[in-house]
């Protein structure tokens, strides 16, 4: 079941934005609608696992140290002045469906990358004319009409049709790849009501982004549940008719499509100060245990499985939450519920306000009877917003029965996801994330 929470709030000039876990279904049953797409958890009491109670005691900083990019299969990450803080960027190459690396290319900088979603989504807008047409229309299988998409978060939206685009990253290709193209103004019909939710993403401004780049450990944003049957949040005609799609022509994650390294991909970021930083730097690698830039074997990393969606069981303050904990860049705090902590309680913001920062301790299963906890510090969200600057690693903000590790958790840390059905010496058979904090 598709589980992404995008939380749009401003408060005083900060503008916190989380994307949260989970996006495809590929169980056999068809998926089953969330129409909040925030990820499905129970809570109940610990029992006998480890104690996860608050505690105020400061988790030390994560202090691994990025792979230095080579331009192949590490490309560089930047954080910087978006206008929404946390936001890692990356820039994509996208190409005709006919030509990989030559013609009617043009590189697109300022996507976000966004490791609790699946597939590239960019606004017309920032396609070239000449770049566009020779996109390849994806068309439905029934009426022959061209294919359009929602795109919903919790109180966002996109609405785009599906087209077909070579994607380069680094060196990586990924041939024929299905992307969404949202606010494509040839889709005339209107944004069904099932896919209305907030604010429609029309234009960059709006995202402060010029797309997402989708890089979970799923393969396509919907799975077998779009095949089985129409889902009323995902694929329709241009027309506004719901349908289903089969799964080459469901938008789909570029870096599970290349010719080599797309068995996962590792994400890490510099450490950056506890105040904050101007900007913040990282690398993406694609492949696990393909080169020697991307061993997890060996690395003593905390290896999780997962769902499909990136979801995974921890406990917090507690209470177990099943499923519903996940790594997510697109998330630009720490999302959890916590009452002990003060937090503003306006419409536009949940932030955490402590007088004082305090620290955190999660416990997460990571499968069999064992467990691995992992600290995090939360200071106060107005401070480190008056400061002017956009990378943060101890930013938080209340949100009830999940725990998503947003991008303040990778600053310091290696963190891995094994994409689902394909395998590394390290990580065995995906889904599943790992991590490496020194």
């Amino acid at each position: 079941m598709r589980q992404i929470a995008w939380i749009i709030a401003v408060t005083l000039g900060l503008c916190v934005a989380g994307c949260g876990g989970g996006g495809g279904n590929n169980s056999s049953a068809p998926a089953a609608t969330n129409s909040s797409n925030s990820p499905s958890t129970t809570s109940s009491p610990v029992g006998n696992t480890p104690d996860t109670a608050a505690s105020n005691a400061l988790a030390v900083d994560a202090s691994a140290v990025p792979t230095a990019v080579n331009s192949t299969n590490a490309i560089p990450v930047t954080v910087s002045n978006t206008g929404i803080p946390n936001q890692p960027m990356v820039s994509v190459t996208v190409c005709g469906s006919g030509s990989a690396t030559t013609g009617n290319c043009t590189t697109i900088p300022n996507v976000l990358l966004d490791t609790g979603s699946y597939g590239l989504r960019l606004f017309r807008s920032v396609i070239p004319d000449s770049t566009f047409s020779a996109f390849a229309p994806v068309t439905d299988s029934g009426s022959g009409l061209p294919l359009a998409e929602c795109a919903v978060f919790v109180s966002a939206y996109g609405w785009g049709t599906v087209h077909q685009a070579n994607v380069k990253l680094g060196s990586e290709i990924a041939t024929q790849v299905p992307i969404l193209v949202m606010a494509d103004p040839a889709l005339t019909a209107p944004p069904p009501s099932p896919c209305v939710t907030g604010t429609e993403l029309t234009a960059p401004a709006a995202l402060g982004a010029n797309g997402i780049l989708g890089v979970g450990p799923n393969v396509q944003d919907c799975g077998i549940g779009c095949v089985l049957a129409t889902q009323d949040q995902f694929y329709y005609t241009s027309a506004g008719n719901v349908t289903t799609a089969p799964i080459a022509k469901q938008v789909a994650n570029p870096a599970a499509m290349f010719t080599q390294d797309n068995n996962g991909l590792i994400l890490e970021m510099a450490q950056v100060a506890d105040s904050g930083a101007a900007t913040g730097s990282g690398t993406l690698v694609f492949g696990i245990d393909t080169q020697s830039n991307n061993a997890l074997q060996g690395t003593s990393a905390t290896l999780i499985p997962t769902d499909s969606g990136g979801n995974f069981t921890a406990a917090f303050n507690g209470a177990t939450l099943q499923d519903g904990a996940f790594f997510d860049s697109g998330s630009t705090a720490m999302f959890f519920g916590d009452t002990s902590i003060d937090h503003a309680s306006s419409n536009e913001s949940s932030l955490y306000i402590p007088a004082t920062t305090v620290g955190r301790m999660a416990t997460l299963f990571t499968g069999s009877a064992s467990t691995a906890s992992v600290g995090f510090n939360i200071a106060n969200g107005l401070t480190l917003s008056a400061s002017g600057n956009n990378a943060f690693n101890d930013i938080g903000a209340f949100s009830s029965g999940t725990l998503d590790f947003g991008l303040p958790f990778f600053y310091g840390r290696h963190v891995y996801y094994g994409f689902a059905g394909k395998t590394s010496s390290g990580g065995g058979t995906g889904p599943y994330v790992a991590y490496v904090s020194n």
